[in-house]
């Protein structure tokens, strides 16, 4: 490397994958505070409220289930990505699997040391082949296990899929109207002019009332069983207790009575002039 890393403000990339390991931290500092945070004018193109509340409905479901389920899932959207030597890009959901969830300014990979897991775009205006075109063969090529597309304004959800060391995703099919994300584990699907987000394995819909709920539950039912189990140990050790006592007092009356037989059979001998033993 022939001088310091710069970032070229019109076209933001992260150095190679080379580049990142020949430095040391604080040439890595400088790059990832000379890599922008904030998104391109060319990626941001506003699209209106419906957009907007699916993506953070959608975001904010996928949080709430993994949190619930007790599993590290860092999950955003209109987040920088910088990939070693690509263009940056900002999808309007991300997730990436098992890794710390703390809030970033952008997720870059050779930091991470990892890339995107999933990929959720929501189309509702603009180009359409950005989406549905270039972004298939896009993620595909950067190695990203699953693509969903989701065309808010025609109800129609695309999913793709990295299989094994393929260069190309395959087309996920419907399952009952439903597609499958074998790396979040739940399914997506458009229902009552939205899209919804299920878990893999019941029909359960979750939306952000009915997951609050759903986790209320989950939190009743855990009280409720510690509350049982510690009624039981509460129960369990009285019961011990009792028995202890009753054994104690057992041995306290049984000594009192030998003493007093004792004492008695003592007297016995006085009055007879006899040896008590």
């Amino acid at each position: 490397m022939h001088g310091p890393y710069r970032v070229d403000p019109l076209d933001p990339r992260a150095p190679s994958a080379e580049a990142w390991a020949a430095m040391d931290e604080a040439a890595r500092a400088r790059v990832l505070a000379s890599l922008p945070s904030e998104v391109p004018a060319h990626l941001f193109m506003p699209e209106g409220d419906p957009h907007s509340r699916t993506k953070a409905d959608t975001q904010d479901v996928l949080r709430r289930y993994f949190g619930g389920i007790g599993r590290r899932v860092y999950i955003s959207g209109d987040l920088n990505v910088y990939y070693p030597e690509e263009r940056v890009f900002a999808p309007d959901v991300i997730a990436v699997l098992d890794v710390e969830t703390h809030p970033r300014m952008s997720w870059v990979v050779s930091r991470e040391r990892r890339g995107l897991d999933f990929v959720l775009e929501i189309h509702h205006g603009g180009e359409r082949a950005k989406d549905f075109v270039r972004n298939v063969e896009r993620y595909a090529r950067l190695r990203i296990p699953e693509y969903f597309v989701f065309d808010l304004g025609r109800g129609e959800l695309q999913a793709y899929r990295l299989r094994d060391d393929a260069a190309r995703y395959t087309r996920v099919p419907p399952q009952g109207g439903r597609f499958l994300s074998e790396v979040l584990g739940v399914d997506f699907f458009f229902a009552d002019g939205a899209l919804r987000v299920a878990p893999r394995a019941g029909a359960a819909l979750l939306d952000a009332p009915s997951l609050v709920t759903e986790l209320e539950a989950r939190v009743d039912d855990a009280l409720a069983r510690a509350t049982a189990e510690r009624e039981a140990r509460d129960d369990a050790l009285a019961q011990a207790t009792a028995e202890r006592e009753a054994r104690e007092a057992e041995r306290e009356a049984r000594e009192a009575a030998e003493s007093e037989l004792a004492r008695l059979r003592a007297r016995l001998a006085e009055l007879e002039g006899k040896d008590p033993h």
